[in-house]
């Protein structure tokens, strides 16, 4: 005898699609996608990514990061290092970076190696970038902006090595410094006038003595500045001289860069 107590099917029900009153609607991307613009737009008002450097860097978020390097626009690869490398001989020829450049190995790959007294850096083709000292911290954005395909990576002069000792200038001022030597005189000449005048004139007034001996003053001042920027200019370029010296006399790369015959020590590299 057939059992009739049997519940009867479901009907089935129509295809639907989801909506918001049934809390499974996925979620709704426009506001991301509005405020990843507004972010990339911010940071492109913010930063001038023609003039990056390890400043920039430094003070910039990760989400800033994000918005502004797409990864999936990176440069990679062999073109990646020929990039860099162009990068970085302009920059060492224009002393915004202080170091040496080389080809090394590492795993059977080509490697970019940048060196001082200070520190050093490993440029991989994947853009990854180890090291450590004050080199690291110049490489890693110049690499970032190599990585980028809108930005124009320039051509680098013939002669972009790190100069001789003996070539570098005490200062590339001496034109500023001329002008407020000259602004110092007039401020002299009119304070003594000023004074001279009250005196002879014999003035019952404190005002003409009393700029007489600001305008002096101001001169002195000027005096003082000049004297110091050059002495100042002195020093650093002393100090880079010696700096200079000190990596092109070493016959051998120092002790902390992790190459041993142009292939990179994984035993001793530090990152």
């Amino acid at each position: 005898m057939e059992d009739t107590s049997r519940e009867p099917d479901p009907e089935p029900q129509p295809d639907r699609t989801p909506d918001e009153s049934d809390g499974d609607a996925p979620v709704d991307a426009p506001d991301d996608a509005d405020d990843l613009a507004a972010l990339r737009e911010r940071v492109d008002e913010e930063y001038d990514f023609d003039d990056f450097g390890p400043s920039d860097m430094a003070r910039m978020s990760a989400e800033e990061w994000d918005a502004a390097f797409d990864p999936d626009s990176w440069i990679t690869g062999d073109r990646l290092l020929r990039r860099a490398e162009a990068e970085l001989k302009s920059r060492i020829a224009r002393r915004d970076v202080f170091g040496v450049l080389e080809h090394v190995r590492e795993d059977g790959e080509d490697r970019l190696l940048v060196y001082s007294d200070e520190g050093y850096a490993i440029v991989r083709p994947t853009g990854e970038v180890t090291g450590q000292g004050t080199v690291l911290r110049d490489i890693e954005p110049i690499v970032a902006l190599a990585s980028m395909e809108s930005y124009d990576v320039p051509e680098p002069p013939d002669d972009w090595s790190l100069p001789h000792p003996d070539t570098v200038r005490e200062g590339t001022g001496e034109f500023g410094n001329l002008m407020i030597q000259v602004i110092a005189v007039v401020q002299v000449l009119a304070g003594a006038a000023l004074l001279v005048a009250s005196f002879v004139t014999d003035l019952n007034t404190i005002v003409a003595p009393a700029m007489g001996i600001v305008f002096l003053l101001i001169g002195l001042l000027l005096f003082v500045m000049v004297a110091n920027a050059r002495l100042s200019d002195r020093f650093r370029s002393e100090e880079y001289r010696e700096r200079l010296r000190a990596l092109q006399q070493a016959k051998e790369r120092p002790d902390f860069v992790p190459v041993e015959g142009g292939v990179v020590n994984e035993e001793t590299r530090d990152e």
